[in-house]
């Protein structure tokens, strides 16, 4: 299968609920698959459905799984490769995140994040492989991060579990060129706008995506392409490319720089209450944009803060009690 997905394919996505996981079921459903929509929290997944069927899905079914548990994974799959007898590409997009130091996360909140992004993505690998190896094409895409190829401070089980799906990747990708038709992919989206930062587990960081923010509809469209065989880069925005460049050519610069950098433009300076967030159940936060925007506006207010700027006083008020009649 080296060319486009067909109009009618099957296409298995988790994480199918926000984010980027629901970005990429809208666009394919634009073209007309058949969707298996999978995630913990069933009535977003009922929503999701509803959004893909108005678009144009032939057909939409969920499949509420939480992608830790490697038995309703393999259900998961067995239940979309019954769906219309084949799957012709499966997207792992489910994820958490969690903030604090290492030390001062709960262990089985740092667990937690690895059991949903790095094993919750070997799982779907070892339960979809042999449909697709059996049927002799078909693609598999896992959705990763440029903090698999680079570390953050605050971040280390994120980190880990994303520096982990890369090698899950490559891995993969190795063992199954014998199959020239059977694709494994890798993406590592920069910063996007979705609701992860703020569904997040945190000791009292708030996160929120570093510049230069993509929306997560614009990282969809990349992932889509890359289904397609459109697309060959796995990095989605070109900051990738020099984030890893640092990383690697000077370390040194990288790591004295890494600290101060989150702090201005990949956390809010107010903390955020303490909790585990979505890691064990899903969380109200269920849309494709986390209302972030571009970021501009906020690490400003984060460098005037920390240079110890103020906003200048509101205009008295008028006689009324109205906005005065003087010049603005």
């Amino acid at each position: 299968m080296t060319g486009p997905l067909p109009d009618g394919a099957v296409v298995l996505v988790t994480g199918a609920s926000s984010g980027i996981g629901l970005g990429v079921s809208r666009r394919l459903a634009a073209r007309g698959m058949h969707l298996v929509l999978a995630a913990r929290d069933r009535a977003a997944l009922d929503r999701a459905a509803a959004d893909c069927v108005r678009a144009g899905a032939a057909s939409a079914m969920v499949v509420p799984t939480d992608v830790g548990d490697d038995e309703a994974v393999a259900r998961l799959v067995a239940t979309a490769a019954g769906r219309e007898g084949r799957i012709d590409a499966v997207v792992s997009a489910a994820g958490v995140a969690s903030y604090g130091r290492l030390e001062e996360q709960p262990a089985d909140v740092a667990r937690a994040v690895l059991r949903t992004n790095l094993l919750g993505g070997l799982s779907l690998a070892h339960h979809a492989l042999p449909v697709l190896r059996a049927q002799g094409r078909g693609r598999l895409l896992l959705v990763g991060s440029v903090l698999g190829h680079v570390v953050a401070p605050t971040m280390t089980p994120y980190v880990v579990s994303k520096w982990g799906l890369r090698g899950l990747a490559r891995q993969l990708q190795v063992e199954n060129r014998d199959l020239p038709d059977l694709h494994v992919d890798y993406v590592a989206p920069g910063g996007v706008d979705t609701p992860i930062y703020t569904s997040a587990a945190t000791t009292g960081v708030r996160g929120r995506p570093p510049l230069p923010v993509s929306s997560a509809d614009r990282a969809a469209e990349q992932i889509v392409a890359m289904l397609d065989g459109r697309r060959r880069a796995a990095q989605l925005t070109p900051v990738n490319h020099l984030l890893r460049f640092g990383f690697t050519a000077v370390p040194w610069v990288y790591d004295a720089l890494v600290t101060p950098a989150f702090r201005a433009i990949a956390a809010e300076r107010e903390p955020a209450p303490a909790g585990p967030g979505n890691a064990f159940e899903p969380v109200a936060e269920h849309a494709l944009s986390g209302g972030h925007g571009s970021g501009l506006r906020a690490v400003a207010r984060q460098v005037g803060r920390t240079l110890g700027v103020r906003r200048p006083p509101p205009a008295p008020s008028g006689p009324s009690g109205g906005a005065g009649g003087g010049i603005a």
